[in-house]
């Protein structure tokens, strides 16, 4: 049996013939398998899945801040964000990729198993991406700048979206630890096999018992980051992690001397200014809350 530390290897291995100019070889079956995995993303893709209208702890959020879950679940005003269709556009492509990946580990020789199954860690359930050759793997596309936290091996050092927490999660309900994220630079092709180490991973037993006592609290927990300098002038931003959080209007509210966040059109994109002492020479844009 092939071990899941050697997939990326053997996937490239598997594709050399047509770097040469040559034909491989699949089987009409796994082509006919993989058109019926593809199906079904697009049946899910095009649906609202419940879970997606009711805030609930999973597996898939529990390593993500803890106001930042406060807010999603206890938030009901008009400031969360909606996700524009360029993203579900994002969501969908991005699904079929994953797909497309897992064909290609099957074709090399690894063994894919439990595809969606569902587990359970103290009352709080997921459903894990697969397994490889018995070990857990979440597999994941990402931009070229995301791609290199896998490539490099430091996701733990940025981890907004508690990917490690995730995956400690699905392995301590499979009693497994030597799993890790197969990922796919969504830009270029190029595959990356990412295993944590063992001390970056959470007790997650523990994590589950800290958010469901933040969750009761009257009052959202501390802020996930500090705003940053933007420039030398004295204005002062929100930094990348809460820039993706749909919470952000609602948890600072207060910037600005209570006038909630500014936001600038960048060449880079938007900037969510907490205090603006000089401003900007772009464009500022201004959201209906």
């Amino acid at each position: 049996m092939k071990e899941v530390s050697t997939v990326v290897d053997d996937i490239y291995k598997l594709l050399e013939p047509l770097c040469s100019g040559e034909s491989i070889e699949i089987p009409n079956d796994a082509i006919e398998d993989l058109g019926e995995n593809i199906k079904d993303v697009f049946y899910s893709w095009k649906s609202v899945s419940e879970r997606n209208k009711k805030f609930t702890l999973r597996m898939s959020n529990i390593g993500k801040p803890s106001r930042q879950l406060w807010y999603e679940n206890k938030s009901k005003s008009g400031n969360r964000e909606n996700i524009d269709p360029a993203t579900f556009i994002k969501f969908m492509y991005g699904h079929v990729l994953e797909e497309i990946l897992l064909f290609l580990v099957s074709l090399s020789g690894h063994e894919v198993t439990d595809c969606q199954k569902q587990v359970v860690v103290n009352g709080i359930s997921g459903h894990m991406d697969c397994k490889i050759d018995g070990e857990v793997v979440d597999v994941k596309t990402a931009s070229g700048r995301a791609f290199q936290k896998f490539s490099n091996g430091t996701l733990s050092e940025d981890d907004p979206f508690g990917y490690i927490a995730q995956l400690s999660g699905y392995e301590e309900a499979e009693g497994t630890s030597e799993g890790g994220f197969l990922v796919i630079n969504k830009e270029t092709g190029q595959l990356a096999f990412f295993q944590p180490e063992e001390l970056d991973k959470i007790h997650v037993g523990s994590r589950i018992d800290s958010l469901r006592s933040s969750l009761e609290l009257d009052t959202p927990p501390e802020r996930c980051y500090s705003p940053i300098p933007d420039g030398k002038q004295g204005n002062m931003k929100l930094p990348k992690g809460c820039s993706y959080c749909p919470h952000k209007f609602d948890c600072h509210s207060d910037a600005n001397n209570g006038k909630g966040l500014r936001v600038f059109d960048y060449a880079k994109g938007a900037v969510y200014l907490t205090e603006v002492k000089a401003k900007p020479r772009v464009a500022e844009i201004f959201y209906e809350r």
